[in-house]
């Protein structure tokens, strides 16, 4: 549906983006991920046929965004950082100005005007004007007038800036719903919003992709040696010593005391080893008749990840 390759976007002498390339099918939601600056409203003016490339080339659903840009806007539904409104127009005035715009008319601009309304939560402000409308309001009105003519391709920044934790929840749950059907792009700074939604993440630094994949492979390659914390009671001593000889076991060592009579131990294994050894724990647990209260995997999250791709270690 969308793919974009070599991508670089030049303001003058500054390369907002640089080489970027990356594919995403129908039914996908992606996530870009980036710090200010990163290039991750530009790569969205360009998907949407607002900015040009300054190289490479962006096709979706088979239109050029530089051949084609009327085509590419018909097909697209965007909804920018600043959602730029009428403020002297009511909801209904205005999304009505955005289906005359679109070319709807007919029996069909009615229902996609009362779905648009009915889906983005607006049904009890249809006719308030929007200048009295609260800021996660006017971000609702935004998503409706991008999802007004259904569009294939959704391209969504901040989709959730200024809403409350339940407007969230309710958002998120109509992203996920188009996302089964559309093809979706959003960018946040939320990153739990992150792996809430997305399917795939693209972490963007400095303009280039660092990091490609579902949050959950980003994790993994990135991972290292893998981890387990684990509750047992009695001796942590002694536990650790017998799972050192266990060998896919690294390293095995007590992590204090959890509470009377409980401590924590630590078991290091290699790179994708740690199922075998949380198996081999158990395994150890049951043979021996000790008492294994908890155990659980130490993942790196989207928060470890950000950091490490994106902060100062990243620049070393």
């Amino acid at each position: 549906m969308i793919e974009v390759s070599g991508l670089v976007k030049r303001y003058g002498s500054f390369a907002a983006v640089r080489g970027v390339s990356f594919t995403v099918d129908t039914g996908r939601i992606v996530g870009l991920l980036g710090p200010n600056g990163a290039g991750k409203t530009t790569i969205m003016k360009v998907l949407t046929g607002y900015h040009r490339p300054s190289e490479g080339c962006a096709i979706l659903d088979g239109k050029d965004v530089v051949e084609d840009p009327i085509g590419v806007k018909s097909m697209v539904g965007y909804l920018p950082e600043g959602v730029p409104l009428y403020l002297d127009m009511t909801v209904t005035e205005y999304l009505g100005f955005i289906a005359d715009a679109r070319g709807m008319s007919g029996p069909g601009r009615k229902r996609s005007l009362d779905k648009a309304i009915d889906d983005c939560g607006l049904s009890t402000v249809a006719g308030v004007r929007m200048e009295r409308l609260s800021k996660g309001f006017r971000q609702r009105v935004g998503l409706a007038q991008a999802i007004l003519h259904d569009p294939a391709i959704l391209i969504l920044d901040e989709p959730t800036t200024g809403l409350d934790p339940n407007q969230i929840l309710e958002i998120r749950s109509l992203i996920l719903s188009l996302g089964a059907r559309k093809t979706v792009i959003l960018s946040t700074h939320i990153l739990q919003e992150v792996e809430a939604l997305c399917s795939e993440v693209l972490i963007l630094n400095e303009g280039r992709i660092v990091a490609q994949g579902s949050a959950a492979q980003i994790a993994a390659d990135m991972q290292g040696d893998e981890r387990l914390e684990c509750l047992v009671k009695g001796s942590g001593k002694a536990a650790a010593e017998a799972l050192r000889l266990v060998p896919c076991v690294l390293s095995a060592d007590p992590a204090g005391v959890a509470a009377p009579g409980v401590e924590r131990l630590r078991v290091v294994a290699g790179h994708g080893d740690g199922d075998t050894a949380a198996e081999a724990v158990f395994d150890w647990a049951a043979a021996n008749g000790a008492k294994l209260l908890e155990m659980r995997r130490e993942r790196l999250s989207m928060e470890d990840i950000f950091v490490r791709l994106t902060g100062e270690e990243s620049r070393r």
